[in-house]
């Protein structure tokens, strides 16, 4: 009786397996493809990066275009900002990377790359223009 229970239970949990963290999942729009679209950051010489900070929430799923208009060859680096959200892809003529970790993107001429990323934690993160030191050279990501 007690095996003919231990298997019962064993062959609910493997049915049922799947289904466990679809939850979380969900609800930060991985499985239903509600990733929130966010303002593009723009990589043109003299321009700033963004219009405003981005207000985040921790936990959610979010995509951002960076578009380079080719005017120079322009890199966005943040370690800051990559080390505190999951990078679920980036995206560069259809191409799909899915990083371990990402440093810095740098464009040689006009394209776009799109990050799709997961909000770890709460703070402000920063993606900027290496070696500037300008307000406007910067995206600032205040997540919540």
């Amino acid at each position: 009786m007690f095996m003919r229970s231990t298997l019962y239970a064993l062959a609910l949990a493997i049915v049922l397996s799947p289904l466990f963290g679809q939850e979380a999942a969900a609800q930060a729009g991985l499985l239903t493809g509600g990733a929130k679209k966010l303002d593009p950051i723009t990589l043109s010489s003299g321009q700033p990066l963004a219009k405003a900070p981005y207000q985040l929430e921790a936990g959610k799923f979010y995509k951002l275009d960076i578009v380079a208009d080719g005017s120079a060859e322009l890199a966005i680096s943040g370690a800051d900002f990559f080390r505190n959200v999951w990078v679920n892809e980036v995206v560069i003529n259809d191409i799909e990377v899915r990083p371990l970790g990402v440093d810095s993107l740098e464009f040689d001429d006009e394209g776009t790359a799109t990050i799709s990323f997961v909000t770890i934690r709460p703070g402000t993160f920063t993606l900027r223009i290496p070696g500037t030191t300008g307000e406007t050279q910067q995206a600032v990501f205040n997540v919540k």
